[in-house]
């Protein structure tokens, strides 16, 4: 009888735990956003994706707590498109330092379409001082035949400060 006691009681347990969640728990939703809050000041928007046509649709990037997922919070995509001039895939994008010490920034972008071969452009060295806002090109060239609309999405793969 003591046995079965202690069974109800231990499932009764794992059942509570089970309803409510781990409290202590700061996990994201489905949507990828997460239930806490960003350090980022004047509201600006972290997209994450861009139309090749220059329009912004102002996604988020993920948080986290490493330095490298706070620098991708800090940059914020302004346009991806195809320079038919220079033949170049290009990102424009804004670095937002918000912290109070100067940083240098390196940032990856990923350009990528349904059958497109995936690019990467890569700039290093965007020095951004406490407080501030830099902006930055990133370049790749274009090995397509046609005019580049292949590229349907640019975003953020890897950013980093010192």
């Amino acid at each position: 009888m003591k046995i079965r006691h202690v069974r109800a009681i231990a499932v009764f347990g794992i059942a509570v735990v089970a309803l409510t969640g781990a409290r202590g728990s700061h996990g994201g939703s489905c949507g990828g956003s997460s239930s806490g809050s960003s350090s980022s000041s004047g509201g600006s928007n972290h997209s994450d994706n861009d139309g090749t046509s220059g329009s912004s649709s102002g996604g988020s990037v993920p948080g986290g707590s490493s330095s490298a997922d706070k620098a991708e919070r800090d940059v914020t995509i302004n346009e991806c498109t195809y320079d038919s001039a220079t033949k170049n895939l290009v990102a424009r994008v804004t670095v937002n330092n918000d912290g109070v010490l100067d940083y240098d920034y390196s940032i990856t972008m990923k350009f990528t379409g349904g059958t497109a071969t995936p690019a990467s452009a890569t700039k290093t060295g965007i020095a951004v001082a406490a407080g501030a806002t830099e902006k930055a090109e990133l370049t790749t060239p274009y090995t397509g035949s046609g005019d580049g609309s292949e590229y349907t999405k640019c975003e953020v793969s890897r950013a980093s400060r010192s």
